[in-house]
Order: structure tokens, then sequence, then C-alpha cells
């Protein structure tokens, strides 16, 4: 059991290194690519958001690819499309239950869970800083930072 919270720990580690490389890479990215925020036109800023969208989506399917591989190398599950499955509903926190992990594996899809929350939270955060800025170069105006 022990082992096993040592490896969801890893993995936890794992999915932030991913989700804040990647999303460093997104604004490097932003900042060589796209065009400036204070363009008027409706298209390009759109485009940004579909764009930081879909990496977003993608960081967050490597992460589930990382928990998936560990239940199906730890035989917690029968095969990689069911743990592929599992991890998917477990990191999202939809948790339809018709996949379960066996008794000694149940914290560990809790660990997940919560991983997939912050990592969520993360995006979020992220998703939320790119519309502020967006909005705040339309505007004219400099974002207020203050509580």
């Amino acid at each position: 059991m022990i082992l096993k919270l040592l490896i969801a720990w890893f993995l936890m580690a794992l999915c932030v290194t991913i989700h804040a490389t990647g999303l460093g890479v997104a604004f490097r990215w932003m900042k060589s690519r796209h065009t400036p925020a204070y363009d008027e036109r409706f298209w390009p800023p759109i485009r940004l958001l579909i764009d930081v969208a879909g990496w977003t989506i993608f960081l967050h399917l490597v992460e589930i690819s990382a928990w998936a591989f560990f239940y199906a190398w730890g035989q917690a599950l029968p095969d990689i499309p069911s743990a592929y499955y599992f991890s998917a509903v477990t990191y999202t926190t939809t948790g339809y239950g018709d996949l379960v992990l066996p008794p000694e594996w149940r914290l560990v899809g809790g660990v997940e869970a919560l991983t997939g929350i912050l990592m969520c939270g993360l995006s979020t955060g992220f998703f939320f800083t790119i519309v502020s800025r967006l909005h705040h170069a339309r505007s004219g105006s400099a974002p207020n930072l203050k509580p």
C-alpha cells in the first residue's frame, strides 16, 4: 500500500511537471506566434483561445496516459483500454463507477482524482490569465492586480 501511494505521489509530481512545463511552453509560443492581444479583429483572439484550449487538453491527456500506464503496469485493471478509460473518468472526477480498482489500489485512484482537480484548476487559471490579458489589451486598461 505504501509503495503504491509513493508511486501515486511520483505520478502527481510528474503531472505537475508536465503541466507547468507545458503551460510555460504555451506562454513562450503565444508571445512568438500569435497576433498581439490588441488586434481589433474578431478571429485572432478566438484562434488563440482555441489553440490554448487544445494544447491544455493535450497536456491533460498526457497526464491521464501516465496514470493509465501505471494502472496497466500494476495490473490494477484488465487491459490498456480499460486503464485509459478509468484514468480519464477518475482524473476528470466524472466517476461513473462502472470500473473500479481493487481495494488495495483505491487510495491511488483518489490521489489521481485530486491531481486532476488541481491540474484542471491550473488550466483554468492559465486560461483566465489569457482572457484577462486579451480584455485589458482591447480595452486599453492595465489589469488591476490589487485585491
